[in-house]
């Protein structure tokens, strides 16, 4: 039997979404695979796939695409997914010490025989192409569309193993006015308080210009000092010396795959991190829980061949939105970081953060 549901603007038949109204602004299908969120007065097309992560793979302004995909197709991405598109990193974002983490000052040792976590300095967590999303909703109205989905990460014997933390992921990603909002929740189910270490990692890029025309913004403070493996010490230092003037920093100067804190906020507590190329701009805003920032744009120079994967190309940058730094799971137990966040039982965290393209 086929499923059939009525939307605001549109029926949903099966997972295939018909839109209804002419002329209607905002649209949100789903065409087989992928969820597509059209704003047609900014003719903004946002592309998701839920079943690899619920992954943004794609944001056309007026043709041209602010997310690198450097992908000939979809199954060649879903393949080899990676340095691409804006993944989602947990239960924890970036790199651990160790094969553990702590939390309640408690060690909890991961069991590396069940192959979801892997080497020496295990890496954004194990969800970034996981096909158990559920997608729950799917809509437009005449304010936004959105899609909304549901990772329930609890009924997963082999992720709990791992983190034992009963909890559930939503994931709202919305299109307004020409911009994205990726909105995460995390509802707390277990009995203990849970960390929150987790992050998301942009792809981002412009089409009229090269990374070595490209100018970036950073909004912070400080910058976190780094041992060869990328873990932090610990120590910071103020952004007075190579990032001195980080309103007008040329990106062709950097080889960037850093950790940023003491982010600067305004009037609204967002902290402002952009791009910029000849007339093109893509601006990221983090909302006030995510707390720190990595910044990764690699020069042309440093990026090795991956095997499986297209030779990589080095037009992009990714600001990172981290609800706390790289290893502050384990950094917070050595003493070396305060202020990981952490959800009572039977609550919620919830934040968002923006992308913002202008100039198109």
């Amino acid at each position: 039997m086929v499923r059939k549901l009525y939307l605001q603007g549109a029926i949903l038949i099966g997972f295939c979404a018909f839109p209804l109204l002419a002329g209607a602004q905002y649209k949100a299908v789903r065409d087989g695979q992928v969820v597509r969120l059209t704003d047609e007065r900014h003719q903004t097309v946002v592309s998701i796939v839920p079943d690899v992560g619920d992954i943004v793979f794609s944001m056309k302004v007026r043709g041209q695409d602010v997310i690198h995909f450097p992908y000939p197709s979809l199954e060649a991405f879903k393949d080899h997914a990676g340095l691409a598109g804006i993944p989602l990193l947990a239960p924890w974002a970036n790199r651990l010490d160790q094969q553990a983490f702590y939390a309640n000052g408690k060690k909890y040792v991961f069991n590396m025989t069940l192959g979801n976590v892997r080497g020496a300095i295990p890496i954004h967590g194990f969800l970034t192409r996981t096909s158990e999303w559920q997608v729950e909703e799917l809509k437009a109205d005449k304010q936004s569309a959105w899609l909304t989905s549901r990772l329930e990460f609890y009924r997963h014997p082999d992720w709990m193993a791992q983190f034992p933390f009963a909890h559930i992921i939503e994931m709202t990603q919305r299109l307004h006015d020409g911009v994205l909002e990726v909105q995460i929740k995390l509802d707390n189910l277990s009995t203990d308080p849970m960390p929150v270490a987790i992050g998301f990692h942009p792809y981002l890029q412009l089409t009229d210009s090269t990374r070595a025309d490209w100018i970036i913004h950073i909004s912070a403070r400080t910058h976190y000092l780094l041992q060869p493996d990328k873990i932090p010490t610990g120590a910071t230092e103020p952004i007075t010396n190579e990032f001195k003037d980080p309103d007008a920093a040329p990106l062709r100067q950097y080889n960037l795959d850093d950790v940023f804190g003491e982010l600067i906020r305004n009037d609204q507590g967002r902290a402002v991190f952009s791009v910029t190329g000849k007339h093109q701009k893509v601006s990221i805003e983090f909302g006030p829980k995510f707390q720190a920032a990595v910044i990764y744009s690699p020069n042309p120079e440093t990026i090795p061949p991956i095997p499986g994967r297209p030779p990589q190309d080095p037009n992009f940058i990714c600001f990172e939105p981290m609800a706390s730094i790289t290893d502050a799971l384990n950094l917070e137990q050595e003493g070396k970081f305060k202020g990981l966040q952490y959800i009572p039982p039977g609550q919620s965290w919830e934040e968002s953060f923006w992308i913002i393209p202008s100039g198109f």
